[in-house]
């Protein structure tokens, strides 16, 4: 064969009731359209007859040691010729006789092609009620407001990108959240990507799917998550901060004499700082983030270093906890003299100031110690 135009990567784990239409359909693709393709069966692990059936009917099979679905993906990836890449499932689910849209939008100079089930149609019985109504639209909203991205349909299994845009996206994720990744990398290095329908049907394997529904959904939002640290720490944390402070600045400039009430000015405090630990964590997060190429390096990256220093952070966070001292004891020497409900109005902001002030110093040193790889 000649250096193929296109590869067709199939994960595999015992599918040798399935696997052979799959390959049937590839070949029935290479047929029609003369486009001079390899088909990759990425074994996982086999123990019945898969891999006898994909060697029989003239696909290359890779084994993969390494055991879930990303990693028997990225190892047909990595093994695979061809300048594009067409990944789907070995369940029947996929028609890989239709792929052909794929290659036209790859070379038409897309560099990431998903199919949209949504938009295609969904057979009868292909998808449970959970994923087709709770579970996808949810993941994949939350991932199109975290990432900006214009995929709608997260999860879908059938996709086409360039190999190139593969290498660039450095994807590491083992299992099925592999299929967030891709999407979330393609982002971060601003690929071209779109859509293209495709029909799903109901996969044709008499046992129950590797995929598990509420595992598996966890393990895609957690990596949404731990990949958006603006939504898990920096809009929680402004959120919870302007809460306890306008909590407490109501209850402090209205005349509260009951009980009930003083008891929400310490709980105001609390939110404000438990929402300030959520910024400051945002900041450490994406200093480590960035330095580990785990994220892109925003715009604003280099001069936040510039903004905010380790002796900035001394001055003002020891500035801060004098403050907070001086209003403690004044608090403690009036406090004979205040009613309750004033001496709690002053008492808990001095407290607020000193633990402010050691959280800014010790971030400052902390933030600092993340930026030497930096430097």
């Amino acid at each position: 064969m000649n250096q193929p135009e296109l590869s067709i990567v199939i994960p595999c784990l015992n599918e040798e009731e399935t696997l052979g239409k799959s390959i049937e359909m590839a070949l029935t693709f290479i047929r029609n359209h003369q486009v001079e393709t390899e088909i990759i069966v990425a074994d996982n692990g086999s123990t019945d007859n898969s891999v006898a059936i994909a060697e029989q009917m003239g696909a290359r099979v890779v084994h993969v040691k390494e055991k879930g679905y990303g990693n028997a993906l990225r190892g047909g990836i990595d093994a695979a010729k061809g300048g594009y890449i067409i990944m789907g499932d070995a369940d029947n689910s996929h028609d890989f006789t239709a792929i052909y849209p794929f290659i036209e939008k790859l070379r038409d100079g897309y560099e990431l092609i998903v199919g949209n089930r949504f938009k295609g149609g969904i057979s009868k019985g292909a998808m449970s009620f959970k994923n087709r109504y709770i579970g996808n639209p949810i993941l994949s909203f939350l991932g199109r407001l975290f990432f900006k991205t214009n995929i709608r349909d997260f999860h879908s299994g059938l996709r086409g990108f360039t190999k190139d845009a593969y290498n660039r996206m450095n994807l590491q994720t083992s299992g099925m959240e592999f299929a967030s990744e891709m999407i979330v990398k393609a982002s971060f290095a601003k690929l071209k990507t779109t859509e293209v329908p495709i029909i799903m049907y109901p996969d044709m394997r008499s046992r129950a799917p590797h995929l598990k529904p509420w595992r598996d959904g966890w393990r895609h939002l957690r990596f949404l998550l731990l990949y958006s640290p603006r939504w898990l720490f920096l809009i929680p944390g402004f959120f919870l901060m302007m809460l306890g402070f306008l909590g407490f600045f109501y209850l402090s400039i209205e005349d509260v004499s009951s009980n009930i009430l003083l008891n929400y000015l310490p709980l105001s405090a609390g939110i404000f700082l438990i929402g300030f630990q959520f910024v400051t964590f945002y900041g450490l997060t994406k200093v480590y983030a960035v330095s580990n190429n785990l994220l892109p390096k925003s715009n604003r990256y280099d001069s936040f270093f510039e903004f905010f220093t380790l002796e900035k952070g001394i001055f003002f966070g020891f500035l801060s906890v004098l403050f907070g001292i001086g209003l403690f004891w004044f608090s403690v020497g009036s406090s004979g003299d205040m009613p309750g409900s004033v001496f709690l109005k002053t008492i808990i902001p001095s407290v607020v100031l000193m633990l402010l002030g050691v959280q800014v110093i010790l971030f400052g040193f902390f933030f600092s110690i993340l930026g030497l790889k930096k430097k």
